[in-house]
């Protein structure tokens, strides 16, 4: 299908009131746009005249289940349902409005998010699915997910498995055949030669060696907390040709505080890797104002963009 997919995400979230307010804005022909939700859900935000613009595959939703702001089954279920149908008809893209894990296990689908979901479904011959943040020249790729900070584990092939398949998304996808990329040290000051800390020396420098005996352009692990201040120069200036085309993270806030703190609604979680690129806004599904006709669809919009 030639058409960019999105999702709504989980009914009880601002998923629809948002992805009902970024298409209204941005005004997208019919052609462009198909839509993995359901239409009464669509409506109930306003999106009466979107349902009537675009096309509908719709996913089954019993109306009686919606409970704005609330943690359910079936709203989990729903949110599995629309990830399982969207990867089945293989857009050219696919956008993703915010899930709830809580939800999504609740209904029995035990996954940390939507990028191990599309993986289950897209992924063929070893293909792996990475997250990578984007705001304009400002990109960071996570070397882990959502997992608890005490069960981070890094191994030298893992690094290397995951650099590797960012330099072919840059090369295929960015069209920057040699990008400049930044390793973040996974203990503080890098580990001070060793002295906070053996990861450095154990496992990222090791890889570094291999990467870079595979033509790959990478620094040394180096001190997160400096290293990122170079990043929002970049951004804040629009520098065309930043100091670093990515920045590598070992973990999940390690990449995103500074990007979401400098970038704000306009970062995108973009999935990686597979044969087809998803977008989601940085944010969640924001179930404390969900119902309320309030939410900036701001995120949204920068993520449909994105793979315009």
């Amino acid at each position: 299908m030639n058409k960019i997919a999105i999702t709504t995400g989980d009914p009880n979230g601002i998923g629809a009131e948002i992805t009902v307010k970024a298409l209204k804005k941005l005004n997208l022909g019919a052609d462009e746009i198909v839509l993995i939700s359901n239409s009464e859900l669509l409506k109930n935000v306003g999106g009466g005249d979107i349902c009537n613009k675009y096309e509908i595959i719709e996913i089954p939703f019993d109306m009686s289940d919606l409970h704005y702001g609330r943690i359910t089954g079936q709203s989990g279920e729903f949110s599995f349902l629309s990830l399982e149908k969207v990867c089945a008809i293989h857009p050219k893209a696919i956008v993703t409005a915010p899930v709830a894990k809580k939800s999504l296990h609740l209904a029995g689908h035990y996954f940390n998010g939507q990028t191990e979901i599309l993986q289950k479904f897209l992924a063929h011959d070893g293909q792996l699915a990475e997250m990578l943040f984007v705001a304009g020249n400002f990109k960071v790729l996570l070397l882990t997910r959502h997992c608890a900070l005490k069960q981070v584990n890094l191994t030298k092939e893992m690094v290397v498995e995951k650099v590797m398949n960012l330099v072919n998304t840059f090369r295929t996808q960015f069209g920057v055949q040699n990008p400049k990329l930044a390793l973040c040290g996974f203990n503080p000051h890098a580990s001070e030669g060793g002295i906070l800390g053996s990861e450095e020396e154990e496992v990222l420098i090791p890889a570094v060696d291999i990467l870079r005996k595979n033509g790959v352009d990478i620094t040394n692990p180096l001190p997160s907390d400096t290293l990122f201040v170079g990043a929002a120069k970049d951004y804040y200036n629009e520098v065309l040709n930043p100091t670093y085309d990515c920045y590598i993270a070992n973990y999940h806030d390690q990449g995103l505080i500074p990007i979401k703190t400098v970038a704000g609604k306009k970062t995108v979680n973009m999935t990686i890797g597979l044969d087809i690129v998803r977008t989601s806004p940085g944010h969640g599904t924001a179930f404390d104002i969900a119902g309320r006709d309030i939410a900036d669809c701001e995120g949204m919009i920068e993520a449909i963009k994105a793979v315009l």
